[in-house]
């Protein structure tokens, strides 16, 4: 199949992107570069620098995709929230632009990266499915449940099959250790440099941690299924912020105590998702443990700090 992937070169969509050309498909994508790297790029894909907020029809007229993944996106809670138009043009005019461009090219399927982690906001009950209120507490939550409708819509009105994925909280190689989200990349990048990591708060905040190949293994699903929906995709299982650390520590070998800093202001405490409804529709379930998922990451980067 013709697939493009948008954010093709970011650490989430670079890994889906190597896992559809092992299957043998023909892999476009379109990626501004503004987060992605072009190291992170499968030399068999063909790749467009452009920036999905501005005309992009060209581009995938030429592509012609039949179905396309979309990535890219603007990911920063904070940056939605001092700037929400900015966030907006990102991820719901440039989502707006990827589809109506691709229907004119003749789309068939669109799949979609939402939050499984924002979306749902401060959760009743545990882990949450798709079925539980939506309370997003962010513009950046806001502008990927706004997708989630649009993209209804465009099924309702022209027939655009679509699969919404709601990632929790995915870590693994690539992860870019420097921003504010990825705390198993920012905590694994400082205690192999000899540094120290600090944890918001108390450290008994929650979250589902998901390994980035079950994340690619739930895209590779996505394109099979004969359904249109939205689905969790997770783990099903907390872990705190001290017990991530405390592994971390133990799989470098680090040398360092726990060093706790201010809790960050309206932090969500706790954060756990089911992914039952994919596991009965997509056929798709986690198979990657955190102990093996974290010692794949530290890996990762120690053999890219030229540490290994």
């Amino acid at each position: 199949m013709r697939i493009l992937v948008t954010g093709g070169a970011g650490f989430i969509g670079s890994h889906i992107v190597d896992a559809y050309i092992n299957e043998g498909h023909e892999v476009s994508v379109i990626d501004n570069l503004s987060t992605g790297s072009r190291s992170n790029l499968n030399p068999a894909a063909s790749f467009y620098h452009a920036d999905i907020r501005d005309d992009v029809s060209a581009v995938i007229r030429d592509i012609s995709p039949e179905i396309i993944n979309h990535h890219a996106a603007q990911i920063s809670i904070s940056v939605s929230v001092e700037n929400p138009a900015a966030d907006a043009a990102s991820n719901i005019i440039g989502t707006l632009n990827i589809i109506e461009a691709g229907l004119k090219a003749g789309l068939k399927k669109f799949i979609f990266a939402s939050t499984g982690g924002a979306i749902y906001g401060a959760q009743d009950y545990f882990p949450v499915d798709e079925m539980h209120p939506l309370r997003p507490l962010s513009p950046y939550a806001v502008a990927k449940l706004s997708c989630e409708k649009y993209l209804y819509c465009y099924k309702y009105n022209f027939g655009l099959d679509y699969i919404t994925l709601r990632y929790s909280n995915v870590y693994g190689p690539r992860q870019n250790p420097y921003g504010e989200a990825g705390v198993v990349a920012i905590f694994t990048n400082r205690l192999i440099k000899g540094g120290q990591p600090m944890i918001n708060g108390d450290g008994l905040q929650t979250r589902d941690y998901l390994y980035v190949r079950d994340v690619v293994e739930a895209n590779l699903k996505a394109l099979r299924v004969n359904a249109s929906g939205e689905f969790n995709i997770s783990t099903g299982i907390e872990t705190s912020v001290n017990e991530l650390f405390s592994s971390l520590i133990r799989i470098t070998g680090g040398d360092v105590n726990a060093a706790h800093g201010p809790a960050k202001k309206g932090e969500q405490l706790r954060s756990c998702l089911s992914y039952r409804k994919a596991q009965e529709i997509l056929g798709w379930s986690p198979g990657v443990s955190i102990e093996e998922g974290l010692r794949n990451t530290v890996e990762w980067f120690l053999i890219k700090n030229g540490a290994a």
